[in-house]
């Protein structure tokens, strides 16, 4: 294959592949569409509540730390099952619970950043028990 410094059919062709696999990971796993549906609602919220732009910032990279995260522990899960195939692998299953721990983290992390961001300007209460 000959070496081409820059050309714009191969970028064009690497979003391709890169929407491709968003796809698939949106169709092939459960906790991406609960992302998604997540993602939809902290971006609503942000517009109606008119957050600043350093607040929506910060809930752009929480968000994006979670895709991020879900990606990688889906791609380490596909390359798991090809390499080991149906045996069972207690090493296998400890780097795939520590890539789902990662997308966890992510996950716990940005909805710290959503409630730290969100929750004064709901200005709800919480109910005092005497």
């Amino acid at each position: 294959m000959k070496y081409r410094f820059f050309s714009f059919r191969d970028r064009i062709q690497s979003f391709r592949y890169a929407l491709r696999g968003l796809s698939q990971i949106i169709r092939s796993e459960p906790n991406a569409r609960l992302h998604l549906v997540a993602t939809i609602l902290v971006l609503l919220t942000a517009k109606w509540l008119k957050i600043s732009k350093s607040e929506f910032c910060l809930l752009l990279l929480a968000v994006v730390s979670v895709w991020v995260a879900e990606a990688f522990n889906t791609a380490l899960e596909i390359m798991a099952d090809l390499v080991i195939g149906e045996r069972f692998s207690r090493t296998v299953k400890k780097a795939k619970d520590i890539g789902a721990a990662a997308a966890l983290i992510a996950s716990i992390g940005a909805l710290l950043v959503g409630v730290l961001i969100f929750w004064p300007k709901l200005n709800i209460q919480i109910p005092h028990f005497s």
